[in-house]
Order: C-alpha cells, then sequence, then structure tokens
C-alpha cells in the first residue's frame, strides 16, 4: 500500500464512541444525570469534524468546570477536606483540559479528539472508583443531591476527609 493510501485510510478512521451503561451508574440520580451528560458531550465531539470541534470542547470544558465544581461542594459539605485528592484528581484533568485550547488554535487540529478519546478511557474508572464511593460517602450521611442539604447536619465533623472518596480510599 502506498503512503497516500495509508494516510487516506488514516483520515477515514472514526473515532469510538462512548457508551453510557449500567456501569457507570454511581448510585447518586443527579450524579449519574450529570456524567450521563459528560458522556454525551464526549461523543458529541467525537462525532464533529475536527475543524468544527472547538465551539464544542469549549462548552464541554464548561461542563466539566461545573461537573467537577458540583462534586466538590458536595465533598465540602459532607466533611471532606478542601485539599483531598479526589478534588486534585478533578484539578488536574481540568489544567491538562484547558491546554488544549491553546494546541488546537496552534495547528494541532487532533488534540480535541485526542483529548475526548482519552476522557473516554479515563472516565469510567473514575466514576466507578472515586465517584462511586463519593456516592456511597453521600448516601450513608444523608445527604440529598438534589437539594444539596444534609438530613442531619449535626453527623459531619468538620473536615475530617482528605481522601478521594473512593470505594479503596478513605
Amino acid at each position: 500500500m502506498s503512503t497516500n493510501a495509508t494516510s487516506s485510510v488514516a483520515h477515514t478512521h472514526m473515532p469510538s464512541v462512548m457508551a453510557w451503561t449500567d456501569s457507570l451508574h454511581t448510585g447518586d440520580a443527579r450524579m449519574d444525570e450529570t456524567h450521563q451528560e459528560f458522556v454525551d458531550m464526549i461523543n458529541q465531539i467525537l462525532a464533529t469534524p475536527e475543524e468544527e470541534q472547538l465551539p464544542v470542547y469549549k462548552s464541554f470544558l464548561d461542563h466539566t468546570v461545573e461537573h467537577f465544581a458540583q462534586e466538590e461542594r458536595w465533598m465540602l459539605a459532607t466533611g471532606f477536606s478542601a485539599d483531598n485528592c479526589h478534588a486534585e484528581h478533578h484539578a488536574t484533568i481540568l489544567e491538562t483540559m484547558r491546554v488544549v485550547e491553546a494546541h488546537y488554535l496552534d495547528s494541532d487540529k487532533t488534540i480535541i479528539t485526542r483529548m475526548a478519546e482519552a476522557l473516554a478511557e479515563w472516565f469510567p474508572g473514575h466514576a466507578n472508583s472515586m465517584d462511586a464511593g463519593l456516592a456511597a460517602h453521600l448516601k450513608s450521611v444523608g445527604f440529598d443531591s438534589e437539594s444539596e442539604t444534609l438530613a442531619d447536619p449535626s453527623t459531619i465533623k468538620t473536615v475530617t476527609m482528605s481522601g478521594c472518596g473512593s470505594v479503596s480510599c478513605s
């Protein structure tokens, strides 16, 4: 096969689509709704031609900022310290996502697709560990994520948890 034929095959490659499956459910309806929006937006990016992805990506970044802020509000409201490792994980992801726009504008028109594919690979593990653990914690302390209120605020000790909220992390 010639180099030209090989490069045209590479350009017709369709990115894989991330499926929403029962395995992504955390046990918290509001968290799951936000997560489904996250998955839908990854799929929207991957279905958009690369030269048209930037506005879609910017909306996705805005959504992700609010998604992570929402979980971090819940963590703080239920006894996590502000510098817990789950929030630090979010900060690392957002830092990486924020530099993508500059690279895209600088000439790397494939970077948004690569970022979306990387997030599609990362997200199930995060949802099944840190987010599922957070959902279990919220339930155990009587936190309602819809109203963002605690059934009994006296059950929360001030800044007690510095872990990630994962089922494998305290």
